[in-house]
């Protein structure tokens, strides 16, 4: 099978213009966000609960602290929230009912939480629709990766962040691409 598609900073803009004219903006943009600037698996988005992100104030925690439960090895994890995504968490919490903080931070029309299998497939036609092709819910996940080995971040640090118990599967994560190859050689 082949790897999820790495988005360009363009194809990740095309798929949030496509968001922000259709049903669910601030959600659907939220979800998008959260794999692609925290590298998180869809899963771990899927088991999100308001109060794994938000501090009942006015503010979204800079680390969130998945569960065993909540990840895909069973291994509990820390995750980072750059300024970024906490700028696009906090105004999604502010279009959802923040009462209850065990309640999932994302849900469906139904107001159930999402499953891993249903944001999967969610992605999948989120991607689809946008018309990015070979884009799938590890996109934003192996973009992360990507991006961070781009701008110099060592794998070592990237396997912390992807939550992976072996460097040689954070490598396979790093798509390399002409941008890569041109500025290696420039280091030269």
């Amino acid at each position: 099978m082949a790897q999820a598609k790495t988005l360009t900073e363009k194809e990740l803009r095309k798929v949030l213009n496509y968001i922000a004219i259709h049903k669910h903006a601030a959600r659907n943009r939220a979800m998008l966000l959260v794999t692609h600037l925290s590298g998180m698996r869809v899963g771990e988005v899927a088991a999100l609960r308001i109060g794994d992100v938000w501090t009942g104030g006015a503010m979204i925690k800079d680390e969130v602290r998945l569960l065993p439960e909540q990840t895909k090895g069973k291994h509990a994890r820390s995750v980072f929230l750059g300024e970024k995504l906490r700028k696009e968490l906090l105004a999604y919490l502010a279009t959802i009912d923040r009462s209850d903080l065990t309640m999932p931070l994302f849900f469906t029309q139904k107001r159930d939480g999402f499953t891993a299998n249903t944001l999967c497939q969610h992605f999948h036609w989120l991607y689809k629709a946008a018309g990015i092709d070979g884009a799938s819910s590890h996109s934003g996940r192996r973009s992360f990766i990507t991006n961070l080995a781009n701008k110099g971040v060592g794998v070592r640090v990237l396997m912390e962040l992807a939550g992976h118990r072996s460097l040689a599967v954070t490598q396979k994560y790093i798509d390399v691409n002409p941008s890569m190859l041109r500025s290696a050689v420039e280091l030269i």
